[in-house]
């Protein structure tokens, strides 16, 4: 027996064998982690009183890049930089594909806003006279997230949207891809944040299909 348990790990690097996501998620991992269930919930499906976003079905690679960025402080924020700090680079690895794997929390049904709303056309359309493409032709349909550089955006709570684009726009944050959304949020101002992030709060979470 030792031997065939000895032998399935051949291969397999010994701090992967090593890293309980699971439990660093509930309980932290002893060396300044907190556990994340305490601000993203138990589920990963986040905090909307707490400006905490959902984690729960996001891209592993995207999830990986964002805990890197904080950890090397390429992506600032008060409470995330220590706890990615705390957490070892094949920790960071392990949570993020942790998350990746979480089944989605399905939430209530919530009022969409009118098709003709400022938040739908902007995410839906854009507005062209002032350079600002569609949201959702970088994010995907609806807002359900396109690889590891465009996250979901549906389901996210509003205020947590609102304080991403308000940070891009300040310039506080600045670890999209070519820039994007920097360039992007200078163009909208604070209402036109208002609506799109609450238009992309109310749409559904896409739930992907399980085999029968």
């Amino acid at each position: 027996m030792f031997g065939i348990v000895a032998l399935a790990g051949i291969g397999m690097p010994p701090a992967a064998l090593a890293v309980d996501a699971a439990a660093i998620a509930h309980a932290g991992n002893g060396r300044g982690a907190a556990p994340c269930m305490a601000c993203h919930g138990a589920d990963g499906a986040g905090q909307a009183a707490a400006d905490n976003p959902r984690l729960a079905g996001l891209d592993a690679a995207y999830l990986r890049k964002q805990l890197d960025d904080f950890a090397s402080g390429t992506r600032s924020n008060p409470v995330m930089q220590p706890m990615a700090t705390a957490l070892s680079e094949d920790e960071r690895h392990a949570m993020a594909t942790y998350y990746s794997q979480l089944p989605l929390a399905m939430k209530p049904a919530t009022a969409l806003p009118a098709p003709d709303s400022a938040g739908a056309v902007l995410a839906t359309r854009g507005d062209w006279s002032r350079g600002v493409p569609g949201c959702v032709q970088c994010h995907g349909p609806g807002g359900s997230g396109v690889g590891a550089n465009f996250p979901p955006l549906a389901g996210q709570p509003a205020s947590y949207i609102e304080a991403q684009l308000k940070a891009w726009q300040e310039g506080t944050r600045h670890n999209d891809p070519l820039q994007l959304m920097q360039h992007l949020s200078a163009a909208l101002s604070a209402q036109d944040i208002e609506s799109v992030a609450a238009w992309f709060a109310a749409q559904p979470v896409p739930v992907a299909e399980t085999a029968p």
